[in-house]
């Protein structure tokens, strides 16, 4: 999702930057473009790390016996549900 809006506000940036030829007195829309564009790849950049570091994760399951409930034995070719 991030990269699709990272790409998304670097292509605005570039046609704001590069395409548009108007001038607007309170606004500079070329630097406004040049922002765009830098905080689209910085949220690309920002989204691929935060993905990096998703698929280095490992999970762990803990089962606690309580002293009431004896555990059951696995059901042979049944899933519980």
């Amino acid at each position: 999702m991030a990269i699709g809006s990272g790409i998304f506000l670097i292509v605005v940036g570039a046609v704001l930057t590069f395409a548009v030829n108007v001038t607007v007195e309170a606004v500079n829309l070329d630097a406004v473009g040049w922002i765009s564009m830098i905080s689209g790849a910085v949220a690309i950049i920002i989204s691929l790390i935060v993905n990096a570091q998703s698929t280095r994760t490992t999970h762990r399951e803990i089962h606690q016996d309580r002293a009431g409930n004896p555990p059951k034995p696995p059901s042979a070719g049944t899933r519980d549900l």
